[in-house]
Order: structure tokens, then sequence, then C-alpha cells
């Protein structure tokens, strides 16, 4: 189970698995583990640059609709996702409005995302439960399945992530480093 700050569970983190993952994989000298996350079984592996990649599962596009004067997509990557094109540094203003939205019963995570040229993505991330983030896994995945983006390169204030499609299945890779 994850807990967030305010006491909510989230079903997912791309971040928080990935990290895991790098631990399990250092503390018992493997390449490669499966972490289960609720109902998800999230597989990871070393890459040869020494990031890891992750199997984060199949991932659901709904219907762009309008939530509160704006364009919003749907998107589910086990946990719930509202992604908005856009200027990410309206972020602390969508990013409130929408994760408490009627439209979103049990919240949503909130992204603000610009496709700066094919494949690159700048994005900003509102965690329901928890605010503004510097950088979220699984919200790399819902902005570059909501822009229609294989591969993706999603950089956060926190950094960069990379996010490649298989079908409806997303991979995911990024940094796991101890501070």
């Amino acid at each position: 189970m994850i807990w967030n700050p305010d006491g909510s569970t989230a079903e997912l983190s791309g971040n928080g698995t990935r990290i895991a993952a790098k631990w399990l994989m250092e503390r018992n000298g493997v390449e490669a583990v499966e972490i289960r996350v609720g109902p998800r079984v999230v597989a990871a592996r070393a890459t040869a640059s020494g990031e890891i990649e992750q199997d984060m599962g199949d991932v659901e596009v709904y219907e762009r609709e309008r939530v509160a004067g704006l364009q919003v997509t749907p998107v589910s990557v086990g946990n719930p996702h509202a992604v908005v094109e856009g200027d990410p540094d309206d972020l602390p203003l969508i990013g409130p409005l929408l994760e408490t939205h009627p439209r979103f019963p049990n919240r949503t995570n909130v992204q603000v995302a610009r496709l700066d040229a094919p494949t690159k993505i700048t994005a900003r991330v509102w965690e329901r439960g928890v605010g503004e983030t510097q950088a979220s896994g699984t919200s790399a995945v819902a902005v570059a399945a909501a822009l229609a983006q294989n591969p993706a390169a999603v950089t956060f204030p926190g950094g960069t992530l990379h996010v490649r499609f298989e079908g409806r299945r997303a991979f995911l890779t990024g940094p796991a480093v101890r501070c």
C-alpha cells in the first residue's frame, strides 16, 4: 500500500516502484525483479546505462472531454490521470481545480503538458493527496499516452523520464539514485 501525505492511498507509483526495484536488484544481486502493487505486477530490469526500465502494464486513454472549462484527456495507468495540453506554468491553478472536481469522485492526478517537439514533452504534475511534485512516473506515461507520443521524453522540473509503448502496454525508463 502506498500512502499519500494526506492519508489517502495511491494505487500505483512509477517512481516508487522504480526505486524499490533498484533497491531489490542491488540487495539480491539480480538484474530484474517483479513488484506487486495492488492487482498490478510491475516488472523491472536494469538497463546497460544503469537506469531502470519498468513494464507498467496496459494504459487506457479515454475520449477528451470538457471539465471545468478545460479540454481534459482522462487516462488510467492503474491510477487516474487528467491530462491538459497547455502551459505547464498553469498547473497551480489547474491542478487543485481538477483533482477535486466532481467529474473525478475519487480525485485524480493532474498533468499540464506541452509538446515541444515530436517525442519531447515538458510537463508539471499535481498528485492527488499530495499537491505539486517534482516528477511522476505514472504521470509521464499518462502524458505520453494522452499526447500520442511514442516514444516520448517527458521532462518535469525534477528530471526526464522516457516512455515507449507496445500496443497499449507502457514501458517507463528512468534513474533511481541514492541521495
